[in-house]
């Protein structure tokens, strides 16, 4: 790969991890690893054009439907695609059908840009991941043969000890701290073949004492009655957290103004 490559424009498509939550701004929209890459590539490159179609909760048929055609359309340089894991936490997943549908993701995003960016997605440590874990490595395996096939960087995060830190996840356990989209960043950074301003980004943070009993089981509380139950009552009603919600940055425009 090209080292220190120059790219005129990003388009992101996926869902709440390329959305950016809960990399949270302070006027209550979310920022994320797409918004600081594409703050990156801008530094570098005047007129650098930027768009990010992803919506939270979109399932990969969503985003098949919603994103790919609409982002295999503006001819950008770079399209980073990520989805598929909503789907594998849903208690009937036919990974079959998740792997014809990324599979024809890849094949129209592929040959409409310069280079396709595709990515093992991060899992947090806990009960939670071990539960779904041959489903997300199911989907992974996917990840790497398209990749492999379709001359896409895949970027393994997934395998970076530092992002299964809890420490780095929001409380609602399903979406990275401002430090994880950080990390993210900077790894899709250094996958594009560009200098590295941070080598350690995948090393673990280092150790701390962790939460007392009490503590813990008032993180539980809180976690259950502001995201678990809201969680399951939109899968029990067929409802998601992002019906109805336009992407933040539909268009492919100069990056100029976006909040970084």
């Amino acid at each position: 790969m090209q080292t220190n490559p120059t790219h005129t424009s990003l388009v992101a498509v996926g869902d709440s991890f390329t959305e950016g939550m809960s990399d949270l701004l302070p006027d209550g929209s979310y920022r994320g690893w797409a918004d600081l890459l594409a703050g990156r590539m801008a530094a570098r490159t005047p007129g650098f054009r930027y768009a990010n179609l992803a919506v939270r909760g979109k399932l990969i048929g969503q985003i098949v439907e919603e994103q790919v055609d609409v982002a295999a359309a503006m001819g950008a340089d770079v399209i980073t695609l990520v989805g598929g894991l909503n789907d594998t936490l849903r208690p009937k997943c036919d990974m079959g059908r998740v792997r014809g549908l990324l599979e024809e993701a890849v094949e129209k995003l592929a040959p409409s840009c310069k280079q396709l960016v595709l990515m093992r997605s991060p899992g947090r440590q806990g009960p939670v991941l071990e539960r779904f874990r041959p489903r997300m490595e199911e989907l992974f395996a996917c990840v790497d043969e398209l990749g492999e096939r379709h001359g896409a960087v895949v970027v393994d995060l997934y395998g970076a000890p530092s992002l299964g830190d809890p420490r780095l996840w929001d409380v609602d356990r399903l979406h990275l701290t401002a430090e994880g989209h950080r990390r993210v960043a900077e790894a899709v950074w250094q996958a594009l073949g560009c200098d590295p301003e941070d080598t350690e980004w995948h090393t673990p943070m280092p150790a701390t004492l962790p939460p007392g009993w009490v503590a813990r089981r008032i993180a539980d509380v809180r976690f259950a009655r502001q995201h678990l139950l809201p969680w399951i009552g939109r899968r029990l009603t067929g409802r998601s957290s992002g019906d109805g919600r336009p992407p933040k940055r539909p268009e492919l425009l100069p990056y100029e103004g976006l909040a970084a």
